[in-house]
């Protein structure tokens, strides 16, 4: 995987590996195999899970945003809107002397 240069995306992608090792930690520790877990543990799963979701939706609006398309061919760059995809933000971009 492609170092990310962006710091909070690179902690969401932490949270995100790290919040699913402790849902299975939790799953496996309660023997929730099939069967319900106690109400405190399914508590915190839940919470854990909506950690993930939420991590998750920002780094796939990050990846829209600044993803390049993967296909070379024809067809796949004529949809895409070179207008709007930049390789610097323009928070990035410094302003051109005039």
């Amino acid at each position: 995987m492609v170092a990310d240069s962006d710091s909070r995306i690179a902690w969401h992608r932490v949270q995100v590996k790290k919040n699913r090792e402790a849902v299975k930690a939790l799953r496996f520790a309660s023997g929730d195999n099939g069967t319900k877990a106690a109400s405190a543990t399914q508590a915190e799963i839940a919470e854990l899970k909506r950690k993930i979701s939420q991590s998750e939706r920002c780094i796939a609006e990050y990846e829209r945003r600044t993803r390049r398309p993967l296909a070379t061919d024809m067809q796949s760059l004529a949809n895409v809107s070179w207008s709007d995809w930049n390789g610097c933000t323009a928070q990035t971009r410094k302003p051109s002397p005039r």
